[in-house]
């Protein structure tokens, strides 16, 4: 009988441990697409391919904002016209009233305000709060679409309404109560940063609202928020009612729009001003974005 040496032995062990670890990786990566094909045949239908890696937000944001900007086109341009009118036909009427000083500013700055409300905060509602009742948000839910996309895209395609309507309030304000349009620019920065706020709002309202009628219920009450607040002087204001104006986002909006009216416009108010529309607006919009996947989840 012969006698293996040591070395040999330990040599051959080594030879099959490695032989049973290699089995085994194989087994393991093997295993699954088994039984994928497995389950696939049992079913009768093909094994489940590997998932689509998630849109990079900004791709995503423009493609949801090219799709509601054709969406709400046609659509939405008569409401515009509508949202428009109405703020004229504010500014025609208080000119029976107010002559000029800073209740005219504060007449023209809130009523070219209130189109963004109409259009952001009004008109925004009612669309999440329907997208919501008729199941819509399913199929964003399917699309490998971040959830801020889709809010800031709808969001934004809605505001970019607002900016027509906006400037030709402000222009004809200025023309009926003959205030300087010197300083209009400054609507470059209250239409995108009031309107971020409003629509973040209106999303917010729509979402959370259980049914699409309080949605716009919810809608219209902002809306006529935005009008009594920011319309009316708030120096003729009652105290009570004067701190419910602070806590509207428009306001801030149409304090910087009727301090751009003064002679000598103190800037850093404005700066101020328009610094709170766009912390209201990130704010809103990431509680906007929040109620989606709450909702998109159910």
């Amino acid at each position: 009988m012969s006698v293996v040496p040591a070395e040999a032995q330990a040599k051959a062990a080594e030879q099959v441990q490695a032989t049973a670890e290699t089995a085994e990786a194989e087994t393991r990566t093997v295993a699954p697409a088994v039984a994928g094909t497995a389950a696939g045949s049992r079913t009768g239908l093909p094994a489940a391919a590997p998932l689509a890696p998630a849109a990079r937000l900004l791709p995503a944001l423009a493609a949801v904002y090219r799709a509601q900007l054709s969406r709400a086109r046609v659509a939405r341009i008569p409401l515009l016209f509508v949202a428009t009118f109405q703020s004229v036909g504010i500014m025609v009427l208080m000119r029976g009233v107010v002559d000029g000083g800073d209740a005219a500013r504060a007449v023209v700055a809130g009523s070219s305000v209130l189109v963004v409300a109409f259009v952001a905060l009004n008109l925004l509602a009612q669309y999440f709060g329907q997208l919501r009742a008729s199941g819509g948000l399913d199929h964003y839910a399917t699309l490998p679409v971040p959830p801020a996309a889709v809010v800031l895209g709808a969001a934004a395609a809605y505001a970019s309404f607002t900016a027509p309507g906006t400037v030709v309030t402000a222009v004809t304000g200025c023309l009926l109560f003959q205030l300087p349009m010197t300083n209009l620019w400054v609507l470059i920065a209250v239409i995108p940063l009031a309107g971020a706020a409003l629509a973040g709002l209106g999303a917010a309202l729509g979402l959370l609202a259980p049914r699409p009628e309080l949605a716009t219920l919810c809608g219209q009450l902002g809306m006529s928020a935005a009008l009594l607040l920011g319309v009316l002087p708030a120096a003729r204001l009652p105290a009570p009612i004067s701190y419910a104006r602070d806590l509207l986002p428009s306001t801030y909006g149409v304090e910087a729009l009727a301090r751009g009216f003064d002679a000598r416009p103190d800037w850093l108010a404005v700066l101020a001003d328009l610094g709170v529309c766009a912390a209201v607006g990130v704010l809103s919009l990431a509680v906007a974005t929040w109620a989606y996947r709450r909702a998109a989840v159910r």
